[in-house]
């Protein structure tokens, strides 16, 4: 795992408030009706995308989940395209067929986010097996949430990969529910990288911290580059909203809303960086006014951009 520099910390802290001011904007324009199909938000949970990835190369490939605004933009995904794309645009980068939930982008290694519970993991299993085939040194990195690693697809693709010693790191972002569920009702343990042990994997636990989850990514990463194998890395990371946006959560306790909300990664994170001389306050205001700005040029974007023609509706289907 590399030091960051005052720029790097910079970035990161500038990554995880555009992922929060990105949610924050898209539960507003969703709940208008301005985008089709469904929103789950990430908010609470920025500082796992932006630790994990800021420790990837571009080559390096990701498999995400339905939640998966945070990672596709901490990949570096453009965020005009991303915007367009889950408005149903043409200039999207999936020709506005992806929207929220399908979104990938080849070129920046996104392998795509998935509506099916679990579907990733294999996925993101089958290309750690191509890295190794082909002798590159790309590592893949396998976000999901804690009710995935109920699925036959978790324990299969976790075997297979520690057989073969794939360069893959599998994040389980466990924020306390699968959909309306709370895990102490689907999974007899308390911490889901207990699980790694099965396999002969390392299996990490580490709190909702930047520092924290930059560290273990990176020495997974490190670890799965120089052909040890996966991990199974595991955040606590508990979410603040519902389930999907409009999700009234009538299911869950107030005082564990509460609890969440206090667990606040980017208040933390902005902490360390005043308390390090990193960051100053007036920074800070002025870095969010810039990032509210550039998210309302990208829906305006998004808004002023054409939608497909019925004529181009199989194009890049075929090869």
């Amino acid at each position: 795992m590399s030091e960051l520099t005052k720029g790097e910390f910079m970035a990161s802290y500038r990554d995880m408030v555009k992922i929060r001011r990105v949610e924050e904007t898209l539960m507003d324009v969703f709940s208008a009706g301005e985008i089709p199909g469904f929103i789950h938000v990430c908010i609470g949970q920025e500082a796992t995308p932006v630790a994990v990835c800021k420790n990837l190369k571009e080559s390096d490939c990701i498999a995400t989940t339905h939640r998966g605004h945070g990672h596709a933009l901490a990949k570096g995904i453009d965020l005009k395209l991303f915007m367009a794309e889950l408005f149903g645009k043409k200039n999207g980068p999936c020709l506005g067929r992806s929207g929220s939930m399908h979104l990938a982008y080849k070129a920046l290694g996104i392998m795509g986010a998935n509506g099916i519970v679990g579907g990733g993991i294999p996925i993101a299993t089958g290309a750690a097996f191509a890295s190794k085939y082909k002798k590159n040194t790309d590592v893949i990195v396998c976000f999901f949430g804690e009710g995935s690693a109920g699925e036959g697809t978790f324990h299969e693709s976790l075997n297979m990969a520690s057989l073969w010693k794939l360069p893959i790191v599998y994040v389980c972002e466990n924020n306390g529910w699968a959909e309306f569920t709370s895990q102490s009702v689907h999974m007899p343990i308390k911490d889901v990288a207990d699980r790694a042990a099965s396999y002969n994997m390392p299996g990490v636990v580490v709190p909702n911290d930047f520092l924290e989850i930059y560290a273990a990514a990176g020495d997974a990463v490190e670890r799965a580059r120089r052909g040890e194998g996966p991990t199974l890395l595991e955040v606590k990371s508990r979410r603040w909203h519902g389930h999907f946006v409009g999700d009234a959560q009538k299911y869950r306790a107030a005082d564990d809303i509460e609890g969440a909300r206090a667990q606040d990664c980017i208040a933390r994170f902005e902490n360390y960086l005043f308390s390090n001389n990193l960051l100053r306050p007036d920074e800070a205001a002025a870095l969010d006014r810039e990032i509210r700005d550039s998210v309302s040029q990208a829906i305006e974007f998004a808004r002023n951009s054409p939608f497909p023609d019925p004529s181009e509706l199989t194009e890049g289907l075929y090869a």
